[in-house]
């Protein structure tokens, strides 16, 4: 399907749309990582962000800088992307939820992952 993607569409257009993507993603993770330490300041965390909130806002406002240098055009695309993208979530998400049917979904957010030492 990539190949096919990439095939019919310009690389630029492509790359961009990539760019915007990941870029969102980081803003996501930064603003969880605030989000978190005030929430659930007691939770097992394996890896540590030190100066929060300093580093966490300063990867939003760069991240963010970096999306605005985008074209309008990459834009328009990446909010149809993510609109087809949460529409094929919620709606899988709704016929296929284990938690809805009653089915053990294994480990939840009660009991956090073990803390791995290396």
């Amino acid at each position: 399907m990539v190949g096919g993607v990439a095939m019919l569409i310009d690389i630029g257009s492509l790359a961009d749309l990539t760019n915007i993507g990941t870029l969102f993603a980081f803003v996501l993770v930064c603003c969880g990582v605030i989000v978190l330490r005030r929430k659930d300041p007691a939770r097992p965390r394996p890896f540590r962000v030190p100066f929060v909130p300093v580093f966490p806002l300063l990867g939003v406002l760069f991240c963010v800088a970096l999306m605005l240098s985008l074209p309008l055009e990459t834009w328009g695309r990446f909010f149809i992307w993510l609109a087809v993208g949460l529409l094929i979530y919620f709606f899988y998400s709704v016929r296929h939820s284990k938690l809805r049917s009653g089915v053990d979904a294994g480990p939840t957010e009660d009991q956090p992952p073990p803390i791995i030492k290396t």
